[in-house]
């Protein structure tokens, strides 16, 4: 894994793992050595190891899709820590179980960092992001160009809706750190959607859609 960010306070990790280039981040509370993870992808071997070095207090699923699952039995055999996935999506983890469920405004203590949870539904109801002061971990709801992939034009307004409802609700600074890909900045995705919102669309209007596109 390679250190993405680093302050006084902070320190996340991250990997690119999977098939699918998904990608998994460990958040560590400098101060305590406590942490926790973001996603559990397949082939994430460096996750784990990078886990040893830190006491793991939780272990978050951003949402429900095969990608962002598949290393579950892995993660699990691996850790001590609860897992948490938000109820909407809990079915999808099946035959596991998760050891709680992720509410939207719930807060989870790593050390001395404080992690809203943030519902954000769209991309599968039970959609998540994590905020972190002004880092925000995406998972597929919000991409560089364009929300993540939706299987119909509701769903399609659902995601649109949780993201300039509520993600652009927080300052431009705020980094964005999704499941796949690039980073972005909340104010670098609101100058990209505005040309989006400026154009018309057709009503069936869904899958993979960029907003400069």
């Amino acid at each position: 894994m390679t250190v993405h960010f680093e302050d006084d306070a902070l320190r996340i990790h991250k990997t690119v793992a999977s098939p699918y280039d998904n990608n998994a981040y460990i958040i560590v509370c400098k101060i305590t050595n406590k942490a926790l993870i973001v996603d559990t992808p397949r082939d994430a071997a460096a996750v784990l190891e990078e886990a040893q070095q830190t006491e793991v207090v939780s272990v978050v699923i951003t949402h429900g899709h095969r990608d962002h699952i598949e290393g579950y039995t892995d993660f699990r055999a691996g850790l001590q820590a609860p897992f948490g996935l938000h109820s909407s999506d809990a079915d999808r983890l099946l035959p596991n179980v998760p050891d709680f469920n992720l509410e939207d405004g719930d807060t989870i203590r790593v050390g001395e960092l404080s992690i809203k949870l943030l519902h954000t539904p769209g991309h599968t109801p039970g959609g998540i992001c994590l905020l972190l002061g002004n880092h925000l971990f995406s998972g597929d709801t919000l991409f560089p160009g364009g929300p993540g992939k939706t299987p119909t034009p509701e769903a399609l307004n659902q995601v649109i809706t949780s993201i300039t409802g509520t993600l652009f609700e927080l300052p431009d600074d705020t980094h964005v750190y999704p499941g796949h890909g690039a980073d972005t900045t909340i104010g670098a995705a609101k100058v990209e959607y505005a040309v989006f919102a400026a154009r018309q669309h057709p009503v069936d209007l869904c899958g993979d859609v960029l907003w400069r596109n």
